[in-house]
């Protein structure tokens, strides 16, 4: 039987005017950006909060390392779960990072000791965030993740307090800073993936293993949190469809901008009612092309975007830095900022109890605009084999362009524009060309973003 959510009564508090005192586990760029912004800022947030935010405890790797900021007054803790232990420490910091291992002990420690939990651990509140909000709302303690998705951008307050009296309609954006630097830097300069690849990996804007950023990983992990939020879901990240950028050629950048559009790597979100009354929801990050004029298109850099369309309140953006020390230290400490205030909502807006669990909605019968790319050899009948294909399945051309090498037996690409139909239309041309041995790379499939 599921348990009623109890709202933590304020007077279990620590009373106003005691400091709110803080275990810290990790000493990265952003355990070190909060360090120093809850130094620098320490009287702004003392009258805000109404209550020092205190550090007493702190645990990372290397205890020898130079981070920059005065250790020496801080506890030192070599094994971090012994944080959720200590009885002078009131709310956890967890700024490791990993679905599972020694932060997930940490979180789940920290929840039964009654003990508030502040985290930018995407990857853990995609897959056991349900598992930490129903401890959270038994304990009860205040779970607040507000950095794991966006890093500075308040989405997650948005969500849950801005737009709270709305029915989300749909949510989309730009989750991931790496591959948005990435798409918008061959956009500028026409290179191609591999080579601005290793230009960010060289200038540290990319990790040395990328896989979690350019295969939508780690976009995949935000949209799930966000589903989870807006539409009051159970958190299903195995149910997103998830495609990265590494398939995207400067000519597909090339060919999207004479059509009027750019390239971005997209996370979107939506619930289908069915004629049974069962929700399902769509998740996918794939990218896509977004008009000029739509405002992602003007997203570039690391930047993130997240985009919400309430019943009422309409399209609403939310955009900022989506990583670093500073917006997402910024956003660990609000979330500290509202457990000294004795802000104790639900941490997805509404309780585990009442959240639904939603299979995952077909594409098959979505109908929109597509961008397809074919990489084929260049020999006759291959434009008619393909046009062919569109035909036998129902899908019409709006527009059609071939690139590449004059020479017979050559590589060329061909790009096209579909008319708005079924999703299914395009899986079933693609089927009908998959045994054809013209091609020499998969297809490449880009939906159109509608402005």
């Amino acid at each position: 039987m599921a348990q009623d959510h109890q709202p933590q009564n304020l007077s279990d508090q620590p009373s106003s005017g005691k400091p709110l005192r803080i275990g810290l586990a990790g000493l990265g760029t952003v355990g070190a950006g909060m360090i120093r912004l809850l130094d620098t800022n320490a009287d702004l947030i003392r009258a805000r909060s109404g209550r020092e935010l205190r550090i007493v405890a702190v645990s990372a790797r290397d205890r020898a390392k130079d981070r920059g900021v005065d250790l020496s007054r801080f506890a030192w803790e070599d094994d971090m779960t012994v944080l959720a232990a200590r009885s002078d420490v009131d709310v956890v910091v967890e700024l490791v990072g990993g679905s599972d291992g020694p932060a997930l002990v940490l979180a789940r420690n920290t929840i039964a000791a009654g003990k508030g939990l502040v985290t930018a651990n995407k990857a853990m509140i995609a897959h056991h965030g349900m598992e930490l909000a129903k401890a959270a709302e038994a304990a009860p303690a205040q779970l607040k993740f507000e950095a794991a998705v966006a890093g500075g951008i308040p989405v997650v307050k948005g969500l849950r307090e801005g737009t709270a009296a709305n029915a989300i309609e749909r949510i989309y954006g730009i989750l991931n800073g790496t591959s948005n630097y990435i798409l918008s830097t061959m956009e500028a300069t026409g290179a191609d993936f591999a080579d601005v690849l290793a230009e960010a990996q060289a200038k540290g804007y990319a990790e040395a293993d990328p896989t979690f950023d350019v295969e939508g990983i780690d976009a995949a992990h935000k949209l799930s949190i966000l589903s989870g939020i807006a539409f009051g879901a159970c958190i299903d990240f195995d149910s997103v469809d998830c495609e990265g950028i590494a398939c995207v050629r400067a000519a597909d950048i090339a060919q999207a901008d004479t059509l009027g559009y750019v390239i971005r790597l997209i996370g979107m979100a939506d619930v289908e009612i069915g004629a049974d009354g069962t929700q399902r929801l769509l998740q996918r990050v794939k990218p896509c092309l977004v008009p000029k004029l739509h405002p992602l298109a003007h997203v570039t850099g690391a930047t993130n975007a997240v985009v919400a369309e309430g019943n009422f309140s309409g399209r609403l953006l939310f955009q900022g830095a989506g990583a670093g020390d500073g917006p997402t230290a910024s956003a660990v400490v609000a979330d500290l900022i509202d457990i000294a205030r004795g802000e104790t909502s639900a941490p997805f807006s509404v309780p585990v109890s009442e959240m639904i669990p939603m299979p995952p909605a077909g594409s098959g019968n979505r109908a929109g605009r597509n961008y397809l790319r074919f990489t084929v050899t260049d020999r006759p009948g291959v434009l008619a084999e393909i046009t062919a294909a569109m035909r036998d399945a129902d899908v019409s051309i709006e527009s059609l362009i071939q690139q590449g090498a004059a020479a017979a037996g050559g590589e060329v690409l061909v790009a096209m524009v579909a008319h708005e139909g079924p999703e299914r239309n395009i899986a079933h041309a693609l089927e009908l060309l998959d045994a054809s041995p013209n091609f020499t790379a998969a297809p490449l499939v880009m939906q159109i973003i509608s402005g």
